[in-house]
């Protein structure tokens, strides 16, 4: 097994050890929600150890030995306490790479058929991700403001607002305006160019020298501008060196540093090959800025306006043209665009409409999206208080909060949402039934970019169809998520029974097991057994008069028999999971050790458990951590709820891809309720066919 993740120290240490150290780690970075790791070696993780520490909402492996780990709102704070590790003093530990490793990277970043696709994308999200903060405090502000409009205390509309209140005004406009000079810095940091070269450029445009040129009365000699008698908009052309420049405000614009900063890449890097790295410091920024300058102010400046204007102006055609489908279409594609970082683009357009438009049309059904988002979060909360279940109950509430009062989804998608692929249809549900409401009401517009959540609803008009919208989405989810749940029924009697264990353990009347996913095989072969009329093995079962005084349980399969202590793993070991025995396969298949009831087949074909009709509860367990080959190389052959006979077939396993995924091909079988018993004896240091007599249990 793993080293265990869970032990002494904070969760930055247990979290350090459960991603293979700091020696396995090349680089480590976080956006609102989640650890971003960058591993030398993806396989050393251990999962399923980092998913059962209190605070990891969830682990999500990717291609390229990338591991994500859901923190949610402590991110930063574990990430700070991550990086002030002795350990991590060098901020990760980027190893000398061969020829071959390079290549092999570079082929394992692409996670879909076209790896500059996944790129193109990659480079949007890391563009925009780190002002997540800002942006929600800057969506705050804008709810804050829009509360106190509504109620009469201010009209921030008005052309004579007070000095106060425009001050306020600034408060939220500094993050909105100065958005492109943001996001040339980390779109610069994504393509590893210096970041204050890409900020500098755009900064360049935006200075009070060259925004004073678009105003026609500033008497600077060499401007012309005119007025579109269509759009009743004003243009304006400044002759520079003899050459005319389209004079735009970049304030807001987004488009424009996304653009520039993918051709000052190709610029700053060349320069660095023609100048001796002596001088990097000294000419590459220079060059760099007195080529991007021009080239962003005449050409790729207008041509982002161009782009983004033409972008908008599509999706405005198509909701002014068939409203309904735009405002089903938009909560619709959102659950399946965020997990990916697909969303960006679009949140992109939102502020490019806001800056063209004066307002915006995307946000209002993207908050049917959200708020079915957070009611299928709502039904899992409530379930959890029903079924007891505290690590789910605490994930939801703080996914909830997240959601409410921040409007983020990613708590509640990477949390719960993703984990159990029956929330997914109902949440489709709730946005279809929120998208509806808005088309058929006429829309939602908002003049703001806002995080849509409890505290910005004020933000969108008409406010009455956004609150019917979202209220509609949030309890239709919530609704269909509580009354079909989110697990399976085989799934919840296996929860059941492993909380009822844990409760039971807690009170002192049983031993709790150190490995979850086997405690869950165990527990709910208890309860399955139960709900047949027999005793739960937490409480001693009465005696059987027609109980012989031995069973013998057979061999589930042929080879050597080794006791417990042998098999390599400290769980069964302990005998947290019964006495038993282990054997070493000769071959892979594996059969019923004794008649009785298939109370238990995992879905990955590597445990089953069988209860006698003399109440004697057995667990067939193939291979050591084989629960993480989610079923490849095991085809298994018999279904739980069935009777079986000694030697019925359960399962044939390909031991070589067993072998090949490093795993420890050692069958177990124990019997879960041995302490309701008189004895088990497990019989070793033999070599048996399948069906020979190996353990003998006595009442």
């Amino acid at each position: 097994m793993n080293t265990p993740v869970a032990g002494p120290g904070t969760l930055a240490e247990q979290i350090l050890r459960g991603v293979g150290g700091a020696e396995n780690i090349e680089s480590l970075t976080h956006c609102a929600t989640r650890l971003r790791f960058q591993l030398h070696d993806g396989s050393k993780a251990d999962t399923a150890g980092l998913d059962a520490l209190a605070g990891v909402m969830a682990t999500v492996p990717q291609s390229g030995d990338r591991l994500q780990i859901v923190i949610g709102g402590a991110v930063a704070r574990v990430y700070s306490e991550i990086m002030n590790l002795p350990s991590m003093a060098g901020g990760g530990t980027p190893g000398p790479k061969s020829d071959a490793d390079v290549k092999a990277a570079m082929r394992a970043k692409s996670r879909g058929r076209y790896a500059w696709v996944d790129n193109f994308f990659e480079y949007l999200s890391d563009s925009f991700r780190p002002l997540m903060g800002v942006l929600l405090g800057s969506s705050l502000i804008i709810a804050i403001a829009s509360v106190l409009d509504a109620l009469g205390f201010v009209d921030f509309r008005a052309a004579d607002k007070s000095a106060t209140w425009v001050f306020v005004d600034a408060m939220w406009r500094s993050v909105l305006y100065f958005l492109p000079i943001m996001v040339a810095y980390n779109a610069a940091k994504k393509l590893k160019v210096d970041p204050w070269v890409g900020a500098a450029v755009m900064a360049a445009v935006m200075t009070p020298n060259f925004t004073g040129m678009l105003n026609p009365k500033s008497g600077i000699p060499g401007i012309t501008c005119t007025t579109n008698g269509t759009l009743g908009t004003q243009e304006c052309v400044a002759h520079v060196f003899g050459l005319p420049m389209q004079l735009n405000d970049y304030g807001g614009q987004v488009f424009v540093p996304l653009l520039m900063v993918a051709v000052l890449a190709l610029v700053y890097k060349g320069l660095q090959r023609i100048f001796p790295e002596t001088v990097h410091l000294v000419f590459v920024p220079f060059f760099s800025m007195l080529i991007m300058i021009p080239i962003t102010a005449f050409l790729i400046g207008p041509m982002g306006v161009w782009a983004g204007n033409g972008l908008g102006s599509g999706l405005s055609w198509l909701n002014g043209n068939a409203p309904i489908v735009f405002a089903i279409m938009i909560p619709l594609l959102y659950p399946f665009l965020v997990p990916l970082g697909l969303h960006w683009p679009l949140n992109a357009l939102m502020l490019v409409n806001i800056n063209t438009l004066g307002y915006d049309f995307i946000q209002g059904p993207m908050g049917a999206w959200n708020f079915a988002c957070f009611g299928a979060t709502a039904g899992v909360l409530l379930l959890s208080i029903r079924h007891r279940e505290k690590e789910m109950r605490q994930t939801s509430v703080g996914a909830l909060a997240a959601g409410l009062l921040g409007g983020i989804s990613e708590p509640s998608l990477y949390g719960i949402h993703l984990r159990f692929k029956r929330i997914y249809p109902r949440m489709l549900v709730g946005c279809l039934v929120g998208g509806v409401i808005v088309g058929v009401l006429g829309g939602v517009d908002t003049k703001a970019f806002a995080f849509t959540s409890l505290l910005t609803i004020p933000v969108f008009s008409p406010m009455g169809t956004y609150a019917i919208a979202i209220t509609a989405a949030f309890f239709v989810s919530m609704a269909l998520v509580y009354f079909s749940d989110f697990r399976t029924p085989e799934d919840r009697a296996q929860a059941n029974a492993l909380r009822d264990a844990a409760e039971a353990a807690a009170r002192g009347e049983a031993a709790p097991a150190d490995d979850r996913e086997l405690a869950t095989v165990g527990a709910a072969a208890a309860t399955a057994g139960a709900s047949t009329g027999s005793a739960p093995s937490a409480a001693p079962a009465a005696p059987a008069p027609t109980l012989p005084k031995g069973i013998e349980l057979a061999a589930p399969v042929a080879g050597r028999v080794v006791g417990l202590d042998e098999v390599g793993d400290p769980v069964f070991a302990s005998r947290a999971l019964g006495e038993g025995v282990g054997i070493e396969p000769a071959d892979g298949r594996v059969v019923a050790p004794v008649d009785g009831e298939l109370i238990i087949v995992a879905a990955t074909g590597h445990a089953f458990g069988i209860r006698t009709a003399d109440g004697v509860e057995v667990l067939i367990h193939i291979g050591i951590d084989t629960v993480q080959m989610k079923g490849e190389g095991f085809e298994v052959r018999a279904e739980a709820g069935r009777q079986v006979s000694t030697g019925d077939l359960l399962v044939e396993v390909d031991l070589d891809a067993v072998r090949a995924a490093e795993h420890p091909t050692v069958t177990l079988m124990t019997v879960t309720n041995t302490a309701d018993l008189t004895s088990v004896e497990p019989h070793t240091g033999q070599t048996v066919a399948a069906g020979a007599p190996v353990v003998t249990v006595r009442r």
